[in-house]
This record gives structure tokens, C-alpha cells and sequence, in this order.
């Protein structure tokens, strides 16, 4: 490395610039028209002192963007959590809503029934395949009995089968052993609907080929066995086939209830089947000494039935 200041010439520079120098911070200190020219002094060192600080704030920046970056991170982790907590309790919200909205329409139904009715909650479904069998949280105790409908907002669902204490079975009209009383409410035709077991399929038994029953017609319950009350919604039918060859058309029909997603139902009570309010035994008083017979004799006033000639 080469030195700065070597030989006689670099120690005159040497002294010429230290005196320069206290010449200068004394001028600046006595001399106040010295504050002017500095202005213009610090304005040309300016750019000297931006490049200088350039490496600074580079290094600064640096270090805050990868501060940033984890803080961000972090943030980003916290956020996603508590957009998981949020929509968990969406979903809930969402189906507190459905819920409340199947309540108000059960609500809505039982307001328009006649009979006194009798709010059910889903507790089972049948495990076999082959059976379409609901459980309830209704019984015995609740005055639930033996063949009493079922429906949902919607229509009928079915009738009670079997009767706990607190809970009791429910036969949907899907099941191949259900079969309920209906009539066109269009054209009043009345017969049989029999579940097929399979899926939302019902099937109307003996309708004639010539029976006014069309596609889109609701069929409701008639009434005829006294079992279901008439004008309840039962199913739609969905499709009329009529074959030349056969006595009888093929009658396909769809159940009005949402047998598979209603959670909530309806026990009816028939007019057969009003649940009687318990009778208070009434408690006769003891008659009195004074109130008693005093003998068993009759009465020798009492009327003796008049015996005719012909008698005696």
C-alpha cells in the first residue's frame, strides 16, 4: 500500500491542510454569514451522503422484509385457523337455520290440522336394507298408538308399528308391507298406493286403463279405513303407462314427505283416537244417622200394581 503522506512536499500538504482546517471551523465559528455558505456546503455533500447510506438501508431493508416475511407467516397460520373455527360455526349456524326453518313449517302444519297433534324427533333409522323403518323418541307414555300417522311439513311419512314406553317405530309408505287408502285430487279417482321398497317408488294397485289419472296429479289420503285422516298430501304421480294388451294401467308415484331427510314429524290424532283427560273419581258423601232408614219394612203407602180379575 502505497502511503499518503511520504516525503518533505506530503508533510507542507499535511500542515497546510490541518491548518486549513482549524482556519475554517474558526471562521465558522465567528464568523455568522459562515451559517449561508454552509447551506450550500451541506446541499453539495448531499448525494456523498446518500451513496454512503446506501448499504445501510439496504441491509435494513433486507432485514425487514425477512422480519416481514415470518411475521406474515405467522399471521397467515393464525388466519387460516381461525377461518376453520369461523366456518365450522357457519356450518353450524347453517343447519341451526334449516332446522329452525323445518320447525316453523311443522308449526305452519299443525296449525292448519283439525286434530290434536303431537311434535316427534328422529332418533333411528331400520338397519336392514330391505325394511323402511323409522325409530322416534315417542311412546306410551306420550299416548303414541298402535297405526296413529305420521307426516313431516310436507305429507304423510308413514304409521306407527310398534309402541315403547318412550320410544315407538314408525312404517314408512315406501315399505312393500304399507299400503294407504288415496284419491286424485283432481278427478277424485280413489285407490290403493302400495310401497315398492326401493328407493322413493310407489306404485297404485288395479287402476283401470281408463281411470282419469294423469302425471303431476297429487294424490291425498281418502280417509276409507278410518286410518289416516282425509286430505292429507300422500305422493305425486310420476308417471302413467297404458299398455293395449292389459286390464290395468302401471301407476308410478313419488311420496310428498321428505322421507329421507325429515328429522322432525308429526304423530296425528284421530278423531277415534283423541287421548281422553283422566276422570277425578267423585267422592260420594256418607249419609248421616238422621239420612238412614231406620227399618227395612216398606212403605204400606207405597203404589202396588193394580192385579186384574183375569190375572187372578
Amino acid at each position: 500500500m502505497k502511503p499518503i503522506f511520504k516525503g518533505q512536499s506530503s508533510r507542507t500538504r499535511l500542515s497546510l491542510i490541518v491548518v486549513l482546517s482549524f482556519s475554517l471551523m474558526a471562521t465558522d465559528l465567528l464568523w455568522s454569514p459562515m451559517a449561508y455558505y454552509r447551506g450550500y456546503l451541506t446541499l453539495a455533500v448531499t448525494p456523498l451522503r446518500w451513496l454512503m447510506d446506501v448499504p445501510t438501508r439496504m441491509l435494513t431493508g433486507l432485514d425487514q422484509s425477512l422480519s416481514d416475511r415470518d411475521q406474515l407467516q405467522l399471521d397467515n397460520e393464525k388466519l387460516r385457523s381461525d377461518l376453520l373455527l369461523m366456518a365450522r360455526k357457519l356450518q353450524r349456524l347453517d343447519s341451526l337455520t334449516t332446522e329452525n326453518a323445518h320447525l316453523r313449517e311443522l308449526l305452519n302444519s299443525s296449525e292448519r290440522l283439525d286434530q290434536r297433534v303431537l311434535l316427534a324427533e328422529l332418533i333411528g333409522v331400520s338397519a336392514d336394507p330391505f325394511s323402511n323403518q323409522l325409530v322416534i323418541n315417542k311412546g306410551l307414555n306420550d299416548q303414541v298408538y298402535l297405526g296413529q300417522p305420521v307426516l313431516d311439513e310436507n305429507g304423510v311419512m308413514g304409521q306407527v308399528v310398534e309402541v315403547g314406553p318412550y320410544t315407538s317405530r314408525v312404517l314408512l309408505i315406501t315399505d312393500v308391507q304399507h299400503a294407504i287408502p288415496v284419491q286424485d285430487n283432481r278427478s277424485g279417482f280413489r285407490s290403493l298406493l302400495i310401497g315398492r321398497g326401493k328407493g322413493r317408488e310407489l306404485l297404485l294397485n288395479h287402476v283401470p286403463d281408463t281411470a282419469d289419472i294423469q302425471a303431476g296429479d297429487l294424490l291425498i289420503s281418502s280417509s276409507l279405513g278410518s286410518r289416516f285422516p282425509f286430505g292429507y298430501p300422500v305422493a305425486t304421480v310420476t308417471e302413467v303407462i297404458h299398455d293395449p294388451g292389459q286390464a290395468f294401467a302401471t301407476v308410478r308415484a313419488e311420496p310428498a314427505a321428505r322421507l329421507d331427510t325429515s328429522r322432525h314429524l308429526l304423530l296425528v290424532f284421530t278423531p277415534q283416537q283423541q287421548p281422553v283427560p283422566p276422570v277425578e273419581e267423585a267422592v260420594v258423601p256418607k249419609p248421616t244417622a238422621s239420612q238412614a232408614p231406620s227399618s227395612t219394612t216398606p212403605d204400606p203407602e207405597a203404589e202396588v200394581p193394580a192385579v186384574s180379575e183375569e190375572d187372578s
